[in-house]
């Protein structure tokens, strides 16, 4: 058995399926080719079948991102597989991941399918698959909760149809690991071939276990963790990447194991995800949050100084995290702001890098230091698109002790400038007002957080706006020293986003009315 574990990663399908995640079509490939810079193994890059924006995706994915396999999901119906092939056809290695639930809850209630039924579905599904590709994954979907004799004989039945590797889903996070450890064990017993094939691993985080008993999964043979950036993902969310890569990698004295990961990217990647969503990592978190390498108690200090591992079992620089104190200004020139882009695990074309460093300089005008953050956030806001309906052209606001706060807006709708005055409690929201009444939104206003990116006087305010419409709730984000224009430019961001996502929604409901 091979002592190398793949990391299949499906930030971009079933994270980016979790509610405020979603991403275009430009934030994807990003994305796709940081991991690749991550040297995760299997890239799961969407369901193609679900939107035309979906398929889109994965087909530029597979086109442009070089190292990794690059998947495509579908469920065991023709017209899935069929279109996660044509998605995949521009990438020089490929698989098709086809699912089907196997837990009577999920035959009886969702699929309305019997046992017999859900076997001959997926036999079929994975016979044609492989005349796309031999590279076939089959799930269980709820395998945590299914008969385990069931999934014995579906599992036998897809192996012998081609599948190359199977997974055991814990799909709603129910399973601990002392069961967890008794399923793999039963059907690595009573599945026929599966030592010919890789046995794979979705652990969901509903109950806080999904690295646990993805962990221990692995410690019985399987060689696949299905996993994703941040742990981002349906619900709670997935087995964190970084959390199982580190594990194995800091322990090796427990499991013997190796990944084919380049943990110095971990951090840029897990930094380039919150910069793309606009959802951070809570403080705390394992291995990427702001305070992993944090210490405030006197003894941990003291000891830290004396030797890093009193407290510390990695170090930063293991994640990608630098010491490097290098501050940028207005006086650093283009070399300078390359090689930091490069550093924080930013790659552009000669385009964006240009706009990058105009705007730095800029910016750099306005502090006396420019810090990583306020890099990020400056890419962020004003150097990569997500294809705009709306662009603020202008703002001017005006209030006082004995005035009405407001806010004067010029939007670019379609190719057009429209401007509109409105008065509310403060700038923020006269500007909020005139934007809500130039685009016609019935949105929600649910979450407003405002700080400051780094210290001082000068600092770049950071908004984070959440709105809701229509079911659809996304979250836009805006930088600059003026905080109120901050507010304004996160609005009008998260606006884009709504429109985004309700168009690529309906696409999607449309595509599946046919299926």
């Amino acid at each position: 058995m091979t002592n190398k574990v793949l990391i299949f990663d499906t930030t971009l399908r079933d994270g980016e399926q979790s509610p405020g995640f979603s991403m275009n079509i430009t934030e994807k490939l990003r994305m796709a080719k940081q991991l690749a810079k991550l040297k995760v193994d299997i890239i799961e890059a969407g369901f193609p079948i679900s939107s035309d924006g979906d398929f889109e995706s994965v087909r530029e994915i597979a086109q442009k991102v070089r190292g990794p396999v690059i998947c495509g999901l579908a469920r065991t119906n023709d017209a899935d597989i069929e279109r996660a092939a044509e998605a995949l056809k521009g990438a020089p290695r490929r698989r098709i991941h086809t699912f089907i639930a196997t837990s009577e809850i999920h035959m009886k209630y969702k699929l309305k399918k019997s046992e017999r039924e859900v076997l001959e579905s997926a036999i079929r599904a994975v016979k044609l698959a492989r005349k796309h590709t031999d590279d076939v994954e089959f799930s269980a979907e709820d395998a945590t909760r299914s008969d385990p004799d069931f999934l014995c004989e579906i599992f036998s039945a897809v192996i012998a149809a081609g599948a190359t590797t199977i997974n055991i889903p814990d799909t709603v996070g129910y399973t601990v690991p002392e069961e967890y450890f008794s399923l793999v064990k039963k059907l690595q017993k009573g599945v026929k071939g599966i030592g010919k094939v890789v046995i794979s691993v979705h652990c969901h985080n509903d109950q806080g276990l999904g690295v646990a008993n993805s962990l221990t999964a692995v410690s019985l043979g399987a060689r696949q963790v299905e996993c994703t950036i941040n742990g981002i993902g349906e619900r709670a969310g997935n087995a964190a990447m970084e959390e199982i890569v580190m594990t194995l990698t800091n322990r090796k004295d427990i499991y013997g194991l190796d990944t084919n990961i380049d943990t110095t990217q971990i951090f840029p990647t897990s930094r380039l995800l919150t910069q793309i969503t606009g959802i951070g990592v809570q403080p705390n978190k394992a291995v990427v949050g702001r305070n992993a390498f944090a210490h405030e108690a006197g003894i941990h200090q003291d000891g830290v100084l004396k030797k890093p591992l009193t407290y510390e079992i990695m170090t930063p620089q293991s994640i990608g995290l630098s010491s490097n104190s290098l501050v940028l200004g207005k006086h650093s020139g283009r070399h300078a702001l390359k090689v930091r882009l490069a550093e924080l695990g930013y790659e552009m074309t000669e385009e964006q890098f240009a706009r990058a460093f105009k705007e730095f300089k800029e910016l750099a005008d306005k502090k006396k230091e420019v810090f990583d953050e306020d890099i990020e956030a400056l890419l962020h806001d004003r150097v990569f698109d997500i294809g705009e309906t709306y662009a603020l052209v202008s703002l001017h606001v005006s209030s006082g002790t004995d005035s009405t706060p407001t806010a004067a807006v010029e939007l670019e709708i379609g190719g057009k400038r429209v401007e509109r005055q409105s008065t509310g409690d403060g700038q923020i929201d006269a500007a909020f007002k005139a934007i809500a009444e130039l685009t016609g939104t019935k949105s929600e206003l649910t979450e407003f957080q405002t700080k400051a990116v780094t210290g001082g006087t000068d600092a770049q305010g950071d908004v984070i706006v959440k709105i809701k419409d229509e079911g659809f709730e996304v979250t836009g984000r805006g930088t600059h020293t003026d905080v109120v224009l901050a507010s304004a430019k996160a609005y009008v961001h998260a606006l884009n986003k709504l429109e985004y996502h309700k168009k690529r929604v309906q696409q999607r409901r449309e595509l599946l009315k046919g299926v």
